[in-house]
This record gives C-alpha cells, structure tokens and sequence, in this order.
C-alpha cells in the first residue's frame, strides 16, 4: 500500500487509552482484583439485557441496533463474587486508592482534576456488564503531552469499571467471566491533534510511559487497550476498538486512511455512474438446486435466499479498500452482525458451488444487468432476510462516502464494522453513588520511567540496558522496594530481569511466582543464608511447588549456604578427581574444574569462594 500525504487528505486523529490499575480491590466493591480461570467457577446464572432512554427520554442507537439480536448472557461466578458484581446489591463508594492513582496519572499530565466527580452510567447491553451500563467517573481536563511532531491535548480523563471478560460464543449468546469486572480502569481521552500514524504511535508510547510511572497500573495482555479515532477531510469519523498492541496503532491508522480514501473514490464513482441499491427478494428458487455446499446447508435446514440488486455496482463490490479487504467484506460484516455468516455477490461468482447459469438466473430474478452486481444472504429465513437488510443499507451509505462508525481492531492492523457511533444518550446520572471531591494536594508526583533509568544508573551503578530493563519492567515497583529494604541493586536487577527470563525460555513455571516468594529468596541472600548462584534453583523449585516459603524449599532442596569447610571439602574431592589433569595443565584446568566444583555444590556457594579455594588446590599440585 503506498502512503498517502496525510496533510492534503486532512487526516485527523486522536486515541482514547483504557489502562486497568493494579488495585487491590475493585472501583465499587471489596472484590479482589486477581483474574482466575474459568474452570474455577463455582456458579453461573444468566441475564437478558435491553437498552433504556436516558434522562432525556431519548435511546442511544448504538445501543438499541445491539439489542436486535436476541441473546442470553451467562456469566461465571467465584467464590470472590459478591452481590454487587451480580448486580444484586447497589454498588460502594468509589474505591480511595483507584481515585489516588487517577490523580497521579493527572499530575504526570498536567490536567486540572475536576472540584466533584459524579458517577455517571454509561448503557452497554453486549452483555460485558451485569448491569446493562457502565459506570464511568470524569476525574480531570484539560492535559497536554509532547510529541516529537508537536503537543497533542489530553481533554479527559475518567475513571471507570472494567468489563467483564467475554469466555466465548454459546449457542443462545455469550458467556461472561465476572473475575474482570469492576476492575478500576482509567480511560485518557487525546484531543484531535495528531496528523500522521507515526504521530499516533508516539502518543500512545508517550502516555503508556507516563502511565507506568506510577508503579501502580497492571501489566499484561489485556491490561491496557487504546481506541483510535481517524478522520480525514472528506470522510468520517471512525473509532476504532481494543487495539491491544501500540505497535499497531500507525498501522490501523494508515489502513483506515487508506479505507476512507478508496470509499470517498467509489463514491464518486458510483455517482458518475448513477448508481442505486433495489429492493430485497427472495431468490430461493434460483437455487433450489444448487450444488453449492453453504447454500444448499441453509435450504435443506428450512432456510432461504435473499437477495439485493445493487445497480451501477459491478466491479466495485469487489474492490479492494484495504489490505485482503473489500466492499464486499464491509456489507458481509454488516450481515454477520444479524447472524449470518456472511454474503455472497457477483464480483466474486461464479465460485463456491455457484455455477455462471445460477448467476444468470441471479441477475434475471432481480432484473440486474451486466453494469450491475447482486448480494444474496443463505440462511434461517429470519436471519437472511435481517442480514440483506443490513447489507443494502451499508450499500445505500456507500454512494454517499464513509458511514460514521465503530470498528473492531483485526490482528492484521485492518478493522471490521461493530457498531454505530454511540451518542450523548447513553449517558446518565448513577444515583447509587455519592459524589466525591478529589484532592491533589495529597497526592505525590510519581517519577518518571526516563528519569528512573537515569537515577538507577548514577545511584545503583546499573548498565544502562539493565536499568532501562528493570524501569519499564513490570517488576519496577517491587524493584524499588526491596532495595529500599536493603538487597543489593545488582542482585534484584539481574535476578527479575535476566534470570526470569532465563527460566521462563527453560519452560519454568515462572508464573508461579508470587511476589512473596521473590522477596524470601531476595532476604536469603542478603543475609547469607543462599548463596547468589543457589538463586535460580531456589526460583525454580520455588515456581515449581509455589505452596512453600522460600526458607521451606532452600531447605527441602538442600541450597542453604555452605560454610568454608563444606566448600574447600567439595573443592578438594573435584581437584583429587582430576589430579592428573592438574598436574598437566596446572592453572589452565582451573576454567573446567571450576565448573564442577559449582556443580558439586549445587549453588550452595558463593562463586567468589569457591573459586579462591580452587586456585588454593591446584597451585598445590601443579
């Protein structure tokens, strides 16, 4: 795909960043923040969700195109679920620690928190909360971060209930794990000031950074996700969802200036040409033979055929828009979004079964001719005719440009229709909660990750890869905290950086390991009961049997330090083992012996020690 110049097309952008905090209990309950398997579900129960008029009397849209689908949500309880999870119990006040946090990533922004903040509702009927809303908290304003390209405004931060995680398709809806939701999740919203991806993705780097430094948000897939929203001068408005990567978000943003521009070229073409969409038809007949294995799976189940005319459409179905996307794929995803699997249409037949016969008796039955093109939909009677509805509707929106829309972020960095734009209707007061008024005095100016990179190296003398490493490590915060209890720098940064990732590449069960286990084997060693070498196999017996202290597995796997007797006595069983070895070679032996030795004794010794007894031998024998 050539790149475009963004400036004359007048492409607009601006993100919206949802980061969960890493708070130990959720925004309105005592709920634990950890999340847990599926399989640990002790219950279930299920909820059909519809959408309500705002205060105003008025139904979002958004909302009320999901609630077309008739679905059943099922959601998973824990032994960690309360009543108001299930929505059976009206929510707490705000949780002081989420709102304490909010207010440090205010700081590192320079917003302006707002003098009360009032808990709003905001409708959601996907079923992601119990609710059918979330509930979302305006914290600060008026932001502003650096770019190499420029400053680019932060107008909002909220403060909000994370979803709950969707586990997968039913047959009858969706099921739901409630271990997700509630989690506090702040969501920072950019003003429309960036001009170009690399801008984007700079944007996104900067204010991920910022978010880190507080030491207080949760790491990991999932954890943080960053809505884009793109325009450029003849299109619309498109937000694009849960990008998870932000190596993506200049490839999103390039692939949907690229999808605007190619929906701006065709309709300008479908206008030369006077193009129309007609009526929906049922085609059933036309197929009533086919040896097409979709269609004929939908008749025999009961189903039909329908189809639309799109007149002045030929060959521009079949255009490509963005990488291995076409028209066609965006009027298929309107269609699924009723059930259907999707679309046929004569810029791809004949293909899938569909004889060139059967695409002729397509075209009579409709009264399309050869400058024109035809969609059919097979499936549940009920399903196609919904999902040709759909399909010619996105085909009425293409003569006119770019739909204004909400997208889903695929992994190729293209996007797929979700939804309409949500509107102000959504939104409405939550009267369960009592207002609260935030106070930044209180609240320090966390240190930023770039500045912490440079105080680890002047301060604890760390590399610099090493001290950037740990930084912007997740380990950063427990990093700082057992160096203020004393463990050497050196020790704990090497330990969570390198040998962490040693084990892990080993397939040890790194996961496993608990924030108590690193700081019992972090203790052991300062006070020399363990031995720096014994640390990874003090870890790894660790992440293998996590249900022991450090002190009970040092024991159990004997790695307990050994006084100087215990290692010259190891020394000397090695070196009388390869005596003639080091009569031969004298000190040049000393790099393999020295090998065995540790071996011999298990990391039970400090390296420094054995090899001083080691040089002791084998300059007595050479």
């Amino acid at each position: 795909m050539s790149e475009y110049d963004y400036d004359e097309l007048g492409l607009v952008a601006g993100l919206e960043i949802h980061q969960q905090l890493d708070t130990a209990t959720k925004l309105f309950c005592q709920c634990p923040t950890e999340l847990r398997e599926p399989e640990e579900s002790t219950r279930e129960f299920t909820r059909y969700l519809h959408p309500t008029r705002s205060e105003l009397g008025e139904i979002d849209q958004a909302a009320l195109e999901e609630s077309r689908v008739d679905r059943e949500f099922e959601y998973l309880a824990y032994d960690t679920t309360c009543l108001v999870e299930e929505d059976d119990e009206p929510p707490h006040e705000l949780d002081a620690e989420a709102l304490e946090t909010a207010l440090e990533i205010a700081q590192l922004m320079d917003m302006k928190p707002v003098d009360q903040a009032h808990v709003m509702r905001k409708i959601v009927v996907d079923g992601s909360n119990t609710t059918g809303f979330q509930r979302s908290t305006l914290i600060a304003t008026e932001g502003e971060i650096e770019t190499s390209e420029g400053a680019v405004g932060i107008e909002d931060m909220l403060l909000e209930e994370e979803s709950a995680q969707r586990v997968e398709e039913t047959d009858d809806g969706v099921r739901y794990s409630l271990d997700r939701l509630g989690i506090p999740l702040v969501e920072i919203g950019t003003s429309p000031d960036i001009s170009t991806p690399e801008q984007a993705l700079e944007a996104a780097e900067r204010i991920g950074m910022l978010l880190r430094s507080t030491g207080k948000v949760k790491r990991g897939l999932g954890t943080i996700r960053q809505d884009v929203n793109v325009s450029i001068e003849e299109g619309a408005r498109v937000e694009i969802k849960g990008v998870q990567s932000l190596d993506d978000i200049d490839d999103i943003v390039r692939n949907e200036v690229a999808r605007q521009a190619e929906l701006v070229d065709i309709a300008e073409e479908l206008q030369e040409r006077e193009a129309s969409v007609g009526e929906v038809q049922d085609v059933t007949d036309v197929f009533e033979d086919t040896d097409s294995g979709v269609i004929s799976g939908a008749l025999n189940s009961g189903g039909s055929v329908t189809a639309v005319a799109l007149y002045g459409f030929d060959g521009i179905v079949g255009r490509e828009i963005a990488p291995d996307r076409r028209l066609g794929t965006e009027l298929s995803d309107h269609a699924k979004h009723h059930g259907a699997g999707g679309i046929f249409h004569t810029d791809e037949l004949p293909a899938y079964g569909v004889t060139e016969d059967e695409v002729d008796d397509l075209r009579e039955a409709v009264g399309a001719g050869p400058e024109d093109a035809v969609a059919i939909v097979a499936a549940d009677t009920d399903v196609a005719e919904a999902a040709i509805d759909a399909a010619a509707e996105r085909a009425a929106t293409a003569l006119e440009g770019v739909p204004e829309e909400t997208r889903d972020a695929n992994d190729d960095g293209t996007t797929r229709y979700l939804r309409p734009l949500p509107g102000a209707a959504r939104m409405y007061p939550e009267t369960d909660v009592p207002p609260v008024e935030p106070d930044p005095s209180e609240v320090p100016e966390p240190e930023l990750l770039t500045d912490k990179v440079e105080r680890y190296q002047d301060e604890y003398g760390l590399g610099a890869g090493l001290a950037e490493q740990v930084a912007y490590g997740e380990y950063m915060p427990l990093f700082e905290d057992v160096v203020a209890d004393g463990i050497d720098p050196t020790l704990a940064a090497s330990t969570l950086e390198s040998t962490l990732t040693e084990l892990r590449r080993d397939d040890v069960p790194v996961e496993n390991l608990t924030r108590a286990h690193l700081e019992g084997v972090f203790a052991m060693a300062e006070s020399g009961d363990l031995p720096n070498e014994g640390v990874p196999d003090l870890l790894t017996a660790l992440a293998e049997e996590p249900d022991r202290t450090a002190e009970e597995a040092a024991e159990e796997a004997g790695l307990g330090g050994a006084d100087e007797e215990e290692v010259r006595d190891a020394v000397v069983d090695v070196v009388e083992r390869n005596e003639e070895q080091v009569e031969e070679e004298g000190m040049q032996a000393f790099s393999g012996l020295m090998g065995e030795c540790m071996g011999a004794l298990r990391g039970k010794a400090d390296g420094d020690l054995v090899s001083e007894l080691l040089r002791e031998e084998i300059q007595k024998r050479a």
